[in-house]
């Protein structure tokens, strides 16, 4: 697994497994939010299967799917409301992360700056420059 934290509450990570999910808990996460809409890719699991699977491990799902590109004002309120729910520490995924990420950092619009936003995800190995306006829209 290739975990990314991105700020204390969560983290992000590219796609799991069911499998996966055990040793996230061990790990000390909580909850997992799966933001892949079902049957993106061939072979994908199921947010079902992966929701099953978190909750045999112990932990709490969600699944907020988005489209890359067409993230919407309401997917960032569902989002937001889902992290506020879920019992944090966070485990995010998608299908490489970004995603998540990108959710995480229109989120947090308002609270940091865009600078600050953009240099948190590229410490974590996301490049957000192109989200740069929107980021800077979202915190006027």
């Amino acid at each position: 697994m290739d975990i990314r934290s991105l700020d204390e509450a969560l983290s992000a990570s590219p796609q799991i497994t069911p499998g996966d999910l055990p040793a996230i808990a061990a790990q000390g996460f909580r909850s997992v939010i799966s933001n892949r809409p079902d049957g993106e890719e061939p072979g994908q699991p199921s947010a079902e299967d992966m929701r099953q699977a978190a909750e045999a491990a112990g932990l709490t799902f969600a699944h907020v799917p988005v489209v890359g590109g067409a993230i919407s004002n309401q997917d960032i309120a569902d989002f937001q409301d889902a992290l506020a729910k879920l019992p944090k520490p966070v485990f995010g995924y998608c299908r490489t992360g970004t995603r998540t990420t990108t959710l995480w950092a229109l989120a947090n619009a308002g609270a940091a700056s865009p600078d600050e936003l953009i240099a948190r995800a590229r410490t974590a190995g996301y490049d957000l420059d192109a989200l740069r306006p929107r980021l800077q829209g979202a915190a006027s």
